[in-house]
């Protein structure tokens, strides 16, 4: 069993460069399989989600060159069949595939999506927006069943602005006749960076990153490059790592803007932050202050940045208040960051309220899901004495060589194999 171990209390200094993004990368990979050709994906990140989705790719019948942070696939011989429940429960972003073996070859059978347990997270807008397409979708206990004699465009009108819906429809549409509307789309960077790589490819996509998507069908895609964007959300988790206890701590390669919200945020808070075109500089600022967060859709305030600000939100002189307006169960952080010593009011299920300012202690704690697990991280650089976190597969899923970067800027922190 795999461990991480954190002697806290150092002070974080120097560089750290952010990864690309999972949460483009995960659909990106996927999306591949709509070429009849040869596409390179490059700035992928080094990281577990990556590996079980080229063991999807390979099941399928693609062929995968992946040297560096660069992967070259070749989908030429890719055939649509079953995948795999032990392949398809690893995590969330198996679905994509679904969308992308029904897109180029109008029918697919695979197992209900993994990933972390961190409420409800049903594919219904997915499986309607296949419908809306023409095709035929058949549900039976935890496995989907989706065909088609041909896929037709339509306006379809999701009931939330679904990060997964939008991409699974993207991708679905492509290769379709007609034209497809996704109304109340969402607008997430990675979406556009999804939207691109598939243009590229030679589809025809409008309106990426606003709340209605256009997709003028086409007969196929061809052989294509992109790049993976960087990753927003490891980016925010390394800016509270600074703003815990860092000395003018630079993390770059990012886009500010894609963390508009969070930066406002800490800005209220009276964090000390330089913001630059493409990096951010943050030291440890003492006695900031309490403040509200609501997550939303982007441009809002990020669900996945929620668990990673608590640690600094429980330094903050005075009450704040958390509501998480995404998923229902993101809050499994809190058991373990009591341990530590922070001082949380549980409100409803959604809101929390957590009460400041608290000084940390080691403990043995345990990550929950992939962010959750960042916050836990967190908290420990932070705290006195050593924090030891188990269950660590969850955020080696989503964080590049975490303790590489981390230990790189002064952290005492190790991952050990008992």
């Amino acid at each position: 069993m795999k461990q991480i171990v954190i002697d806290g209390g150092k002070t974080l200094k120097g560089t750290i460069k952010v990864s690309g993004a999972k949460n483009s990368a995960v659909a990106l990979i996927p999306a591949a399989l709509l070429s009849s050709g040869i596409v390179k994906i490059d700035n992928i990140p080094d990281i577990s989600d990556v590996k079980a989705l080229e063991d999807i790719l390979t099941f399928l019948g693609a062929k995968v060159k992946h040297e560096g942070n660069l992967m070259e696939i070749d989908s030429s011989n890719v055939v649509s069949k079953e995948i795999p429940r032990e392949l398809s429960n690893k995590l969330r972003a198996s679905y994509y595939f679904m969308s992308a073996l029904l897109g180029r070859f109008k029918d697919v059978t695979m197992y209900f999506p993994g990933g972390c347990s961190i409420g409800a997270r049903p594919i219904d807008q997915t499986l309607k927006g296949y419908r809306a397409l023409g095709a035929n979708v058949t549900e039976v206990e935890d496995k989907v069943t989706v065909k088609a004699s041909k896929l037709k465009g339509d306006d379809i009108y999701l009931d939330m602005p679904s990060v997964g819906a939008t991409i699974n429809i993207l991708l679905s549409a492509c290769i379709s006749e007609g034209v497809t509307v996704i109304h109340n789309a969402a607008k997430e960077p990675e979406i556009v960076n999804v939207a691109t790589f598939l243009n590229n490819m030679g589809a025809k996509i409008k309106g990426a990153g606003t709340s209605v998507v256009t997709i003028t069908g086409v007969d196929k895609l061809g052989s294509c490059f992109t790049e993976v964007i960087p990753d927003r959300i490891e980016a925010g988790t390394y800016i509270v790592a600074g703003a815990l206890c860092g000395d003018k701590l630079r993390v770059e390669n990012l886009i500010p803007k894609h963390i508009d919200a969070f930066l406002s945020k800490l800005d209220e808070m009276g964090v000390e932050l330089e913001v630059g075109t493409d990096y951010v500089v943050v030291s440890k600022t003492p006695c900031i202050k309490p403040v509200n967060i609501k997550t939303l859709g982007y441009p809002g305030f990020a669900t996945d940045l929620q668990q990673p600000i608590t640690p600094l939100l429980c330094t903050c002189e005075g009450v704040s208040k958390l509501e998480e307006t995404i998923y229902e169960n993101r809050y499994k952080n809190i058991p373990e960051l009591e341990k530590m010593g922070a001082s949380v009011e549980t409100i409803t299920n959604r809101i929390i309220k957590i009460h400041g300012p608290i000084e940390f202690k080691g403990a043995n704690v345990s990550a929950t899901d992939l962010r959750a697990g960042a916050c836990l991280v967190l908290a420990g650089l932070a705290a006195k004495g050593k924090t030891t976190i188990d269950n660590v597969e969850y955020i080696l899923r989503g964080y590049e060589n975490i303790i590489g970067k981390l230990t790189d800027v002064g952290a005492s922190i190790s991952l050990i194999d008992n």
